[in-house]
């Protein structure tokens, strides 16, 4: 199977070169190999007109090209300082030289307009900020050349800003930088040049000022720009979910939750929109049950359900489509079919009795492919070998089979292009219509005032503010989940 074919990508230093394309259509695989993770069939990668052959990212960084991937790779109980280092540690006479270090870390931070505390725990800081150590990591190493996937994904737009505040003073210090993204009005305000990739290949390099989203859209994927927004309502009388007063605390006794309480009605979408880390995450495990709560009840349809376990709570027809597929979706190393049956191997089509139905099981991931565009040579390959887009439909066909009442969705079109995206907002749409009470949380404040019925805002583990859809801005929503309104 060919990942690319005669892809051709210049980017000059001193420029933000941003690549757009549908999942699957080789991103990934192409910065893989400028980065030393594969080795190319053929063509040749030439840095500041040298050919080079790069057997490991370890070439590639000797070369100076870092990669910041879309998922964070940091320790969250070490320092900023440690997290920089680690793997590059500088000595002086045999003795880790953290003064140094720290001189050099604040030299990078001060240079390019990247505010960081060497000596903050990891743990304690916000998506933005761990966002700047990443990139500090790879200009530590000495990179020239910076890979930044999907960087916006999970910023709220203040970040966003600051982000490209940040890469506009790379730029002034002849750096080349390779944007990837699915967000193109970002590619658009941002990117010197964009080249798209559709099905491995290179199709065009535009100028910005030259083309409109509209036609960036057309040109990954022949269609218009998808948009999330809803105009009907579709919200009942019938509450199907009530959360009272909940409230949890860590094991060490800290307050992650503090008396939540909201109603969702059938065919409402209620948004929940914070930064990172406020206790979306917790809110998520308290409702399916992989959390105990220190206090308060939660109901499904009347019935308190705060003591059942995540698998009855599944049984009674709550969906979940986790914030990271990669940990708590899928089986990497399994099948498609097996995949199906995760979390619901206690009802058919993938049981019959006591036994796991094989056939049943196949039969309805073919169904799913089917339905839910889930582009796969077939149900036999390994979840890890789709595109992170293929595995999400994956997911969420999977989610939505059984007739579910409650849907819990996590960022549900993080890291998908725009035809992923549009098919998964579509699905929102209809299953809400059809009487589904969905709680979605996103950091696409775009997305999260398109889909809603109402947005609540979480800070700090409390909700603090609701917001009309029809009215807010994602910059008042930024506000309101910074605490800065």
């Amino acid at each position: 199977m060919i990942a690319n074919s005669d892809v051709n990508l210049t980017v000059q230093r001193g420029t933000v070169h941003a690549i757009v394309g549908e999942n699957g259509a080789g991103k990934s695989t192409l910065m893989k190999t400028l980065y030393g993770m594969h080795r190319p069939d053929e063509g040749t990668i030439v840095i500041d007109g040298e050919t080079v052959v790069m057997h490991s990212p370890a070439d590639a960084i000797a070369r100076g090209i870092g990669m910041v991937h879309q998922h964070f790779q940091l320790a969250d109980n070490l320092t900023v300082l440690e997290n920089i280092v680690l793997g590059d540690e500088p000595t002086r006479a045999g003795w880790l030289d953290f003064r140094a270090a720290r001189a050099r870390i604040r030299d990078i931070s001060d240079r390019y307009g990247l505010d960081v505390d060497p000596d903050a725990l990891v743990e304690e800081l916000g998506v933005g900020e761990r966002q700047r150590i990443e990139i500090i990591k790879v200009l530590y190493r000495g990179a020239r050349t910076l890979i930044l996937d999907e960087p916006t994904a999970v910023l709220v737009p203040q970040e966003v800003d600051e982000l490209f505040d940040a890469l506009r003073e790379l730029k002034a210090e002849g750096l080349a930088i390779i944007f990837i993204s699915h967000k193109l009005d970002e590619v658009l305000k941002v990117a010197d040049e964009i080249t798209v990739i559709r099905r491995g290949t290179t199709v065009a390099t535009v100028l910005p000022a030259d083309v409109t989203a509209k036609q960036l859209a057309e040109l990954m994927v022949g269609s218009e720009l998808p948009t999330p927004q809803t105009h009907e309502s579709t919200v009942t009388d019938v509450v199907e979910i009530r959360l009272v007063d909940l409230t949890l605390d860590s094991v060490e006794g800290r307050r992650l939750l503090a008396t939540i309480s909201f109603d969702i009605h059938r065919g409402e979408v209620l948004g929940i929109a914070g930064v990172e880390g406020n206790g979306q995450n917790e809110l998520v495990e308290a409702i399916m049950g992989m959390r105990t709560p220190t206090s308060g009840r939660i109901e499904l349809a009347g019935r308190d359900i705060t003591s059942l376990s995540t698998r009855a709570r599944r049984e009674a027809c709550i969906a979940y489509i986790p914030e990271d597929r990669i940990r708590h979706g899928l089986l990497m190393e399994a099948p498609l079919w097996e995949n199906r049956i995760l979390g619901h191997q206690t009802k058919p089509p993938n049981v019959r009795g006591p036994f796991i139905d094989r056939a049943g099981a196949r039969a309805d991931t073919e169904r799913i492919v089917r339905e839910y565009d889930v582009r796969t040579p077939s149900i036999d390959v390994l979840a890890s070998s789709l595109s992170g887009g293929n595995q999400q439909k994956l997911i969420v066909g999977r989610e939505m089979s059984g007739d579910p009442t409650v849907l819990i969705a996590s960022h549900p079109t993080r890291g998908v292009d725009v035809g992923a995206q549009a098919a998964i907002w579509d699905l929102l749409r209809a299953a809400r219509r059809e009487g589904l009470a969905v709680l979605l949380i996103s950091a696409d404040l775009d997305e999260l005032i398109g889909l809603s019925d109402t947005i609540q805002v979480i800070l700090r583990g409390r909700l603090v503010a609701t917001a009309d859809p029809m009215t807010v801005t994602p910059e008042e929503l930024g506000s309101a989940m910074t605490g800065a309104s």
